[in-house]
């Protein structure tokens, strides 16, 4: 009931499929986290599918609209302060402090350099996907320029955690789900 929510609520204030994609590549990954971690998979799920709910219509407020557009649909301070650790040092300064919010604000980013690298391999597929691959993409500067690989490490080092094993966790989720990511 909750993932119908909060799937409904995305498409409510994004119409670019684009934004819907990232947000249920984001989910994926962290319901793969969730898992793996021993926690709640749907709310850890819900988190990354809201965490861009502002973006396409707020793009200029992200992570601030969220607060009241997640507010208004009835979801608690916890929820809400998770989606929006996210934008920590780059929108807002709420800093990612419980292990969902630390995941969250390193995957988010990471997810959209695998879905290049995966759009540009022959299969168009993250099934076949390798973290040599990705961590090749990764420092090349120039492929998905608008990846913040700052943000990328400084999430791996909070989570506690090597890049290339972050990446090969979210190539994972990723899988899990690839059907409804056309990957």
């Amino acid at each position: 009931m909750m993932r119908e929510k909060a799937l409904a609520l995305l498409q409510e204030y994004n119409q670019n499929q684009a934004l819907v994609v990232h947000g249920l590549a984001v989910e994926a990954i962290m319901r793969h986290y969730a898992e793996k971690m021993g926690e709640d998979v749907e709310y850890w799920g819900c988190v990354g599918l809201l965490h861009d709910v502002d973006y396409e219509k707020f793009p200029e407020e992200h992570c601030k609209k969220a607060v009241e557009i997640l507010q208004g649909a009835g979801f608690d301070e916890a929820f809400i302060h998770a989606v929006i650790s996210h934008g920590y040092g780059l929108v807002t300064d709420v800093e990612p402090e419980l292990p969902m919010e630390k995941v969250l604000y390193t995957v988010d980013e990471l997810s959209g350099l695998i879905n290049a690298a995966a759009i540009l391999r022959p299969s168009h597929s993250v099934m076949d996907l390798e973290i040599k691959s990705v961590k090749k993409k990764f420092k090349d500067k120039k492929f998905a320029a608008g990846v913040n690989r700052d943000v990328i490490l400084d999430g791996c080092q909070r989570m506690g955690a090597e890049l290339d094993e972050v990446i090969g966790e979210c190539i994972q989720g990723m899988r899990e789900n690839h059907e409804a990511l056309g990957l």
